[in-house]
This record gives C-alpha cells, sequence and structure tokens, in this order.
C-alpha cells in the first residue's frame, strides 16, 4: 500500500516494478488522476502481466482494510499533516503483517524549520504540516506501538533550497525568476539524472537532506508454546 500516495509517485513506481499496488488517500480528485495513470501504463505494456493496481479513497485514522493485509508500506510526506499521527501509525501497525516492513518519509527537521521560519503560509495553509518531526520522535512513537527500526537515510538534498527559496519569495509565487530558474534544475536532475547533480545530492543528503526515510519492521508474532507443554506448565 502507498498510504497517502497523492499523486502516485511511488504507486507508479512500485507497479512498474511488478508489485500488487493499493493506492490510498483521502483526496477522491487525486484518486481518479493515479486511476487514470493506471490505465495508460497498463495501455502501453510498462507493467508485468501479473502486476495489479487499484486506488482505494478512505481516512488513514480508520484504514478501510482487514487485519495483517499487506506485505508492504510505504508512507510517504504524510504523517506530518495528521493531527492525530499516533492514530494513524497504530493503523499502519494493524494491516501490516507480521515481518512486513514499512517505510516512512518526513521532512528533516533543519531544512523544514527553516521554511516555518521564513513564511507563514507554509505550515498554516489549510491540509498542510501540524508539526516538525525529529527522526528520534518520528522513531520513538512507532516503537512505542511495536514497530522495530531498521534503519535510515536522508534524501532530496536538492530540493531543500528551492523549497527555501519558495518561502522568501513567496509559496504561490511561481513566476518568481529565481524559483523558475531553480524549478527547471530539479527538473533536469528528475528527467536527465546527470552524474553532477547526483553528486552534488550525495553530498547534501546527510547535511539538508529535504526528507529523512525511517525503515520499520513489525516483529512477526511470537510462537506458541505447545499443547503438551502448556499442560505441563499448568
Amino acid at each position: 500500500m502507498d498510504m497517502g500516495c497523492g499523486a502516485g509517485r511511488h504507486a507508479f513506481e512500485l507497479y512498474r516494478r511488478g508489485a500488487n499496488v493499493v493506492a490510498f488517500d483521502l483526496d477522491a480528485d487525486e484518486l481518479a488522476g493515479v486511476e487514470t495513470m493506471f490505465g495508460a501504463m497498463r495501455l502501453e505494456g510498462e507493467v508485468p502481466e501479473k502486476a495489479s493496481a487499484e486506488t482505494v479513497q478512505g481516512n488513514a485514522l480508520d484504514l478501510p482494510f482487514p487485519d495483517d493485509h499487506f506485505d508492504k508500506i510505504i508512507a510517504s510526506e504524510v504523517l506530518e499533516h495528521i493531527p492525530d499521527d499516533m492514530s494513524a501509525m497504530a493503523e499502519l501497525l494493524r494491516v501490516l503483517k507480521p515481518g512486513g516492513q514499512l517505510a516512512v518519509t518526513v521532512p528533516s527537521w533543519l531544512p523544514e524549520r527553516v521554511c516555518w521560519a521564513l513564511s507563514e503560509d507554509y505550515h498554516t495553509a489549510p491540509g498542510g504540516h501540524v508539526r516538525i518531526y525529529t527522526r528520534a520522535e518520528l522513531e520513538a512513537k512507532l516503537k512505542s506501538l511495536g514497530f522495530r527500526v531498521d534503519g535510515h537515510h536522508h534524501a532530496h538534498g536538492l530540493h531543500a533550497p528551492y523549497w527555501w527559496i519558495k518561502c522568501a519569495v513567496g509559496v504561490d509565487n511561481d513566476a518568481n525568476p529565481l524559483a523558475k530558474a531553480y524549478h527547471q534544475v530539479l527538473v533536469w536532475d528528475i528527467m536527465k539524472r546527470p552524474l553532477a547533480t547526483r553528486l552534488a545530492e550525495r553530498v547534501m543528503n546527510p547535511l539538508i537532506g529535504k526528507s529523512v526515510v525511517v525503515y520499520f519492521t513489525k516483529p512477526a508474532a511470537p510462537s506458541r508454546p505447545a499443547a503438551k507443554e502448556t499442560a505441563d506448565a499448568v
């Protein structure tokens, strides 16, 4: 499941790699676009025959799936939008299979603090960010529910300066020459993956990576003692 899939970037890549994907989001308009893209990918033969993809609308606080349902879950840049994040995290634990893996990304603390300092609009718009996580806080919350922490890394170092520029000139001011120029660099990087930007981002990620990515596992259920052993213990 791609929980809070938005425009579907992660769901599309998972589908392309042959997964059985559920793209989940609250926004029906976003999901309509994701469904259209899933169909286009099938028509163009971009996905393996056995792969499947569907969209499901709902609330992250009450996921419409049974317990122990998914092998893997991605929750990318979504928990910072949810006031009751612990309830959303508990739902992720519930629907993930024992032994299943969860990948969570949230804005990194330092780049996000700079954005909040530069622009009030950045974090007060309806549906915007309601908190700034430290990695320690994110890990502690999920560990308290039963997840095991497996590791982390930072990503999108090239994107942090772009958002600082946006916050400085106005988050909705897409016509600003500096913001436009930097956006073109990001598009070039995404489309062409040139060596220069790849090396630059590798250096920037640990320092100002816009996102922190943390990996978790839902521990397997403890094995139950055999009936005879239980009786002997009694």
